[in-house]
């Protein structure tokens, strides 16, 4: 975009709940300019000026663990929740295998402007599917075309044999190394889960996320499942496994976390590892598992994922719950900072981590990651505090999303392309998956 992009009289989000009202956004190239109030900063010829009267402008929504082509192919329905997780799992791999890169390209380019919408900026994303070289590479197109930043990985297994593992992280890792200083898409190195990776694939996973200096991404402890498996074959739990082959630490994202103890979530937090939660998807795969109780109070790098359903605001609202039912037992004392930090703070530092440019807040140097809500937050008019400006967010409709610098979305409506025509394109893709897959027999 020519120019600078001009929010004028805006209403500045704060993560402690307070809120600068009056204020005016500079954006130029990808950085924010300059924040002041509204009357110092006058319109320019050439300026894309936005009037927000007096709405609430905040950083983008990361979503820091997705399946946004998976989720959509067996989507949570309860039919599908209540088999075991083994079955689960086998139905979701059978069905990924009949992917086309043309499948995964419209999925994604859906998926994408649908996280626009909600006002997601980034997604960190988990792709299964044959042609790992081919689906991630349909994968970077949407997201540059539609607008959406992106971290995307491929969920390399063992279950069909080591010499398939071999070449799905072989292309993984050739992605990566491409697309290592892409301003809007980064690779990572994904596998499963322990349970589902031998030992000779994820000491190979270590040493390429090593030399490449590159995220990895993966599911920790997803399960009972996952935790009587890997200790059966292994010795070992989960977190004692992955540390022990060097796949903790500032480089994993490591999401939902489902099956650990307090020892082990100190491990995760000592190790520097990224933990992303999906307590909404928690309740609802896997009886009696709530991953909150042993992380949130322990491990300081969380943020909130979807797990390819729902919204980031749908897990805030599950995180809520769960928060203050610890909270009440008087083992977490700040449920509003906590919520901030899993919305707002860790998503920023892991964007921050991945695109080494200072995220999560509307100041002055920061990525032009923004959002304008369609809310006009009331503000006391000593300390400007808003009262639960979280869920203020949360329950507002999202007007203008912004990544890099880029308006992906414009008053509600995506730019560059009719939404109806991508929904369209998705539902096609997956009319041939399920004709491929039989699903009906």
């Amino acid at each position: 975009m020519e120019g600078r992009l001009l929010l004028k009289n805006c209403a500045v989000f704060r993560a402690d709940g307070r809120v600068r009202t009056g204020m005016a956004v500079v954006v130029e190239e990808n950085v924010i300019r300059r924040v002041a109030p509204d009357t110092q900063v006058p319109v320019l010829p050439g300026d894309w000026e936005v009037a927000c009267r007096g709405r609430l402008v905040a950083p983008g929504l990361v979503d820091c663990h997705s399946h946004m082509v998976n989720g959509q192919l067996l989507p949570a329905t309860g039919y599908f929740l209540l088999m075991p997780q083994r079955e689960r799992l086998e139905r979701s791999l059978r069905v990924a295998r009949l992917l086309s890169n043309e499948d995964v390209e419209a999925l994604t380019r859906f998926a994408a402007a649908r996280a626009l919408r909600d006002g997601v900026s980034m997604v960190v994303e988990h792709l299964s599917c044959l042609d790992v070289a081919g689906g991630l590479s349909a994968q970077a197109r949407a997201a540059q075309d539609v607008g959406l930043r992106m971290v995307t990985s491929h969920a390399t297994h063992s279950l069909d044999g080591a010499p398939q593992a071999e070449t799905w992280l072989d292309a993984n890792a050739d992605f990566t190394r491409r697309h290592r200083e892409h301003p809007l898409v980064r690779g990572a190195i994904g596998f499963h889960a322990s349970f589902t990776c031998d030992h000779a694939l994820l000491t190979r996973v270590s040493r390429l996320s090593r030399e490449l200096d590159a995220p990895t991404v993966f599911h920790l402890a997803e399960s009972e499942d996952d935790l009587a498996t890997t200790y059966s074959r292994h010795g070992q739990r989960v977190v004692p496994r992955l540390d022990a082959l060097g796949l903790l630490g500032p480089r994993a994202i490591a999401g939902y976390a489902r099956a650990l103890d307090s020892a082990e979530a100190s491990r995760l937090n000592d190790s520097g590892t990224f933990v992303a939660l999906a307590p909404r998807d928690a309740r609802t795969l896997e009886r009696g598992v709530d991953p909150l109780e042993a992380v949130v109070s322990r491990v300081q790098l969380l943020g909130l994922g979807t797990g390819g359903h729902g919204t980031p605001q749908d897990e805030l609202n599950a995180a809520m719950e769960g928060v203050l039912r610890i909270s009440r037992a008087g083992r977490l004392p700040d449920v509003d900072g906590t919520l901030a930090h899993l919305l707002i703070n860790g998503p920023a530092e892991l964007c921050t981590r991945l695109f080494d440019l200072p995220s999560g807040n509307v100041e002055e140097g920061s990525i032009a990651d923004l959002v304008v809500y369609d809310s006009v937050p009331p503000a006391d008019p000593e300390t400007g505090y808003s009262p639960h400006l979280l869920g203020q967010m949360a329950r507002s409709p999202v007007s203008w999303t912004i990544v890099n610098g880029r308006v992906c979305v414009r008053e509600g409506q995506l730019l560059g392309h009719d939404y109806v025509e991508l929904a369209r394109a998705a539902t096609d893709a997956l009319h041939r998956v399920w004709t491929r897959a039989r699903l009906g027999s």
